[in-house]
């Protein structure tokens, strides 16, 4: 019966300790690969995404120039009180070992926000499909937070 004490104090312990804070860099990749719909099996929300990237594009030429690669980038940095960048590198098939780079600019005072990537159009049809990535971001110019692909080197 004394046990009930000593478990009231460890529980909340325990459970303040499994709150893993959260992520500074979510990345979230989509890779468009063909034109149509997605087949009825698919994750919803895939299909949703598909759906939204498609929009507006009429032809078959069109929708061709928006297969490709997606990445959302999602940050959440409680330190941001100044201006900083998100820096997103990539290395495609057909490019050899080059590694090509976009950036995206935050303005003071976003602490967290949201940037969108794309390797679409000409781009991914000369470069081939993208192999691997790593984002960084930038406060200052020092990093405050870096993601990547299992592939990269």
């Amino acid at each position: 019966m004394k046990l009930w004490k000593p478990l009231a104090v460890l529980l909340p312990a325990f459970a303040l300790l499994s709150c893993g804070g959260s992520q500074v860099l979510d990345i979230r990749p989509l890779h468009i690969r063909e034109i149509g719909a997605s087949d009825e099996g698919d994750d919803p929300m895939i299909h949703g995404e598909y759906q939204r990237r498609m929009h507006g594009a009429i032809g078959i030429r069109e929708q061709g120039q928006r297969l490709g690669y997606y990445y959302t980038i999602l940050w959440n940095d409680d330190s941001g009180g100044t201006p900083g960048e998100i820096v997103f590198e990539y290395q495609q098939g057909l490019t050899g070992s080059r590694v090509k780079k976009m950036v995206h600019a935050i303005p003071a005072g976003e602490a967290k926000g949201r940037a969108e990537f794309s390797i679409t159009g000409d781009s991914y049809q000369k470069g081939g499909k993208v192999l691997a990535w790593r984002c960084k971001l930038y406060r200052e110019g020092r990093e405050v937070a870096s993601r990547q692909s299992y592939l990269w080197q």
